[in-house]
C-alpha cells in the first residue's frame, strides 16, 4: 500500500462515478437553470434617505442582491461613490452574492421582500 495520500486518477474517476446518482445530477441541473420568476421587492427609506415615489418593484428571483443594490442606486440617482446601506426587514445586511430568491424564501413578509435603505449605517 502506498504512503502517498494522493489518489491515482483511476481511483478518482471511480469515486466520482459512484458519487453521481440521477437525483443528484437532476438537483444540480435544476440549480444551474436560471429562474425567470419575479419577486416583489418593497423599498423603505430609513433615517434621512430620500423616499422613493414608487417603492414596489418586481425583480427577477435569480438575480444576486448586488443587482438590487445597483437598481436602487439608479432609481435614487446615487453614484457608486455615495454611501448606501441596505437591510432586510430592518434586521441584517445581506451579502451582495445572496440571490433574491433565497432571501425571499427565507425572509418574505406578506409576499414582499422588504429592503430598507439608508445613506448612513443604521444597524450593526
Amino acid at each position: 500500500m502506498s504512503q502517498n495520500p494522493a489518489a491515482a486518477p483511476s481511483e478518482i474517476s471511480d469515486v466520482r462515478s459512484s458519487i453521481h446518482s440521477q437525483p443528484a445530477i437532476e438537483a444540480l441541473d435544476a440549480y444551474k437553470r436560471r429562474d425567470g420568476s419575479k419577486v416583489v421587492v418593497r423599498f423603505k427609506a430609513v433615517g434621512n434617505a430620500p423616499i422613493m415615489k414608487q417603492n414596489f418593484y418586481k425583480i427577477t428571483a435569480s438575480n444576486r442582491f448586488q443587482a438590487v443594490i445597483q437598481f436602487l442606486r439608479k432609481e435614487l440617482g446615487w453614484k457608486s461613490s455615495d454611501a448606501l446601506f441596505t437591510y432586510i426587514n430592518l434586521a441584517f445586511s445581506p451579502a451582495p452574492d445572496d440571490t433574491v430568491a433565497n432571501l425571499f424564501k427565507s425572509f418574505a413578509t406578506d409576499g414582499h421582500l422588504i429592503v430598507n435603505y439608508s445613506s448612513t449605517a443604521a444597524w450593526g
